[in-house]
């Protein structure tokens, strides 16, 4: 897929009022600073699309992205930052279920998860939410670079051992670098080939 066009369309904090579309949605999200809005940028090959940050937990609104004006990119809040305020963390997780629950156009998740990382448990409890919700997902390992390949092969292994403690099946891995572009294609490839799915 290439991706020509690119726009900002809204950001919200209840779902009632995200677009009133039925383009396929995909949403992407992980704990914070996991590097996902780097990853967004590098998907779109837009450099200031979605808003980095030094800071854990700038995103904190559902930011929706119309892309190619045929599919929407969607910027969800991150979760595991200890830094918020309990009742920070009750509203997000209030309006990242009713997001999850309700929007009847979103097609996939895309979990961040940080390669260089052994398992969190706030990644598998987010993973177990989605499970639960029975919302479709794959993992995205992100920050690749960082580390040798022998060594987000491991983390990523460990991962895929911890899952099927509860999971049957595990979902499609991807393995990215926002700052060598790695996986790009491959998500978008995946992205492309779905939305045909979607439209047969």
């Amino acid at each position: 897929m290439i991706i020509k066009d690119a726009q900002f369309i809204s950001s919200n904090t209840q779902v009632d009022k995200c677009p009133q579309t039925n383009l396929p949605e995909y949403a992407f999200i992980g704990r914070s600073n996991v590097g996902k809005s780097s990853l967004i940028n590098m998907l779109t090959n837009r450099n200031k699309l979605a808003k980095t940050s030094s800071f854990p937990g700038k995103t904190q609104l559902i930011n929706h992205f119309l892309i190619n004006e045929s599919w929407y990119l969607v910027d969800l809040p991150g979760y595991g930052w200890a830094k918020v305020s309990k009742d920070s963390r009750e509203k997000w997780g209030k309006m990242i279920r009713a997001y999850m629950r309700l929007r009847t156009n979103l097609i996939c998740v895309f979990v961040l998860i940080d390669s260089r990382h052994e398992p969190q448990a706030s990644d598998l409890e987010f993973i177990e939410l989605l499970g639960a919700l029975e919302v479709p997902f794959v993992l995205v390992f992100t920050k690749t670079d960082k580390q040798s390949a022998v060594k987000t092969d491991q983390n990523i292994a460990a991962f895929s051992r911890k899952m099927r403690e509860t999971w049957e099946e595990l979902p499609q891995i991807f393995k990215t670098s926002s700052a060598e572009k790695a996986g790009r294609d491959e998500i978008l490839d995946f992205i492309d080939a779905t939305n045909k799915q979607v439209s047969e």
